[in-house]
């Protein structure tokens, strides 16, 4: 995702890049962490998405944090509060693709959405 000149190693330069992307999620992070525990819970989680413009259900987010929680402990951690939010993102990029219409419901082949997980976009500030 760095390697600006896809020479398959990261330059200085494209380092520093990785770097300020790193800082602003972890901004992004504190930002929401509210009680400072050092992790996001549901509560958390629901309004960081709804501050990225994502109106999820209490289920569907609960549901997300279950599947990043590795400790069980009802809470994710940084990296996997990162790696939540590009897959939500990811997803929905998908999903508009196929949504032209902007119905918000689609119907998809199993075939679709294999292209669509190869098309994976990255998420960028």
């Amino acid at each position: 995702m760095f390697d600006r000149d896809n020479d398959g190693t990261i330059s200085f330069n494209e380092f520093i890049g990785l770097w300020n992307y790193i800082e602003k999620w972890k901004q992004c992070f504190q930002a929401y962490d509210l009680d400072g525990s050092g992790t996001i819970d549901t509560m958390e989680l629901q309004k960081a998405l709804q501050g990225f413009g994502y109106n999820l259900s209490e289920a569907i987010v609960q549901l997300i944090v279950t599947k990043y929680d590795v400790r069980g402990q009802g809470d994710i951690s940084f990296d996997n509060f990162v790696q939540s939010c590009v897959t939500i993102q990811t997803l929905t990029s998908a999903f508009r693709r196929i949504d032209v219409a902007g119905t918000g419901v689609v119907t998809m082949t199993y075939e679709q959405v294999r292209i669509e997980e190869g098309n994976r976009a990255s998420c960028e500030f």
